[in-house]
């Protein structure tokens, strides 16, 4: 059994483009899906499975570890930077879902079974830009409370949003006070039965990310996300000691090294590794072990497209330190169009039960891939009120 040919889809998705990446073997009728989503690179992505796959064409897709090397130790460099990773994570994704067909298993069946018998799941309600002076206007806080009761309407018994707002480096109490108010509008509007995270976006310093945390706290948050720079390790972990709220952090991450340092200066409670990124679905394992030999749950990073969402599901049920996934089910209309999915997402909680289908249990459709071409992202920009370049 051979593989005889690597191709990409990229389909655009409003605020992203999807990047499918198909790996086709030999044997009439098999090949296997994944996805190397990165926003605002979708071409270097394109580009770095183009010149992978060369390493791969004419090799036993079976022999998934043994490629999984190939491609992240030839050619000189690691695959540790952020195209290559990506690149990485898509055709390692693609061969797992090979290898579930060939034996006629779902993904996790090969991973020793299911150790739960549900998932639940969570969305993202979003939040964005913010005025440059973080004053507190009643509309804001309403309409994260508007968008919250949504969520729970659509049967999500959890939710995540980015009411920290753009942040400088220091900046006083007006950002703290505009989170806290938005966070206490949600919080007042759906009750205490509902779990409730905020995700910073990496957009404080260590310092700010601390006061963000502690004027958060009392809302009982089930996770606090990304409180400052990924790179600032030490950072994270002062936040983490400071409060009580489980802090998570690692959707930026490539590798189990970089995961690596947080476990050893425990610096969050939960792991958030993005399988189109980290490198796939094998990296994710290993990552997955370790967190599991420091007692710290893992919660996926998961904004991207329908294959990404398989797999994050299927590792899922097969992976102990698992507590919920994240999904994506508003981002465009179409989105049901473009996949034939083996799972089912029950409305009331919002819960996925396993699929029976082999693989990820997934099957693209082509052609509606092919209505919906490549588009430039949209830049995001982001500027402090002195004009100083901020995180967006």
């Amino acid at each position: 059994m051979k593989i005889t040919k690597i191709e990409t889809l990229v389909c655009h998705a409003r605020m992203r483009n999807w990047v499918f990446v198909k790996v086709l073997t030999d044997q009439p009728g098999l090949w296997g899906w994944g996805e190397s989503t990165l926003e605002w690179h979708t071409r270097a992505v394109v580009g770095a499975i183009d010149d992978l796959a060369q390493l791969l064409i004419g090799e036993d897709p079976r022999r998934i570890e043994y490629l999984w090397q190939m491609m992240y130790r030839q050619h000189f460099w690691h695959g540790n930077g952020i195209v290559r990773g990506t690149a990485i994570s898509g055709i390692d994704v693609a061969l797992w879902d090979i290898l579930g067909k060939i034996h006629g298993v779902p993904c996790h069946q090969l991973w020793g079974g299911p150790v739960r018998d549900q998932i639940r799941t969570y969305c993202h309600l979003g939040g964005g830009r913010m005025e440059a002076m973080y004053e507190t206007r009643p509309s804001d806080a309403a309409r994260f409370a508007e968008l919250a009761l949504q969520a729970v309407a659509e049967g999500f018994t959890a939710m995540k949003c980015m009411a920290v707002p753009e942040t400088a480096p220091l900046e006083g109490l007006a950002p703290i006070r505009y989170a806290e108010a938005c966070v206490a509008a949600m919080r007042e509007a759906v009750g205490p039965a509902i779990d409730l995270m905020v995700d910073c976006h990496a957009r404080p310093s260590p310092r700010m990310g601390v006061l963000f945390a502690k004027a958060l706290e009392p809302f009982g948050l089930y996770f606090f996300e990304e409180p400052c720079w990924p790179e600032s390790v030490d950072g994270i972990a002062e936040v983490q000691r400071a409060v009580a709220t489980p802090i998570a952090t690692g959707e930026r991450l490539v590798s189990q090294y970089s995961f690596r340092e947080l476990l050893e200066k425990r610096a969050c409670s939960v792991l958030q590794p993005d399988i189109t990124h980290c490198g796939g679905l094998s990296e994710a394992r290993r990552i997955a072990a370790m967190a599991e030999a420091y007692r710290v749950a893992l919660a996926p990073h998961n904004p991207q497209g329908p294959v990404s969402t398989a797999a994050s599901l299927e590792f899922g049920f097969a992976t102990p330190s698992y507590i919920i996934c994240e999904t994506v089910h508003l981002d465009v209309p179409w989105r049901q169009d473009i996949v034939d999915e083996g799972f089912q997402i029950e409305p009331l909680g919002r819960i996925v039960r396993p699929s029976a289908r082999p693989g990820l249990g997934i099957e693209i459709n082509e052609t509606e891939v092919r209505k919906h071409p490549f588009e430039q992202e949209l830049l995001q920009r982001s500027f402090y009120a002195d004009g100083a370049v901020g995180d967006w």
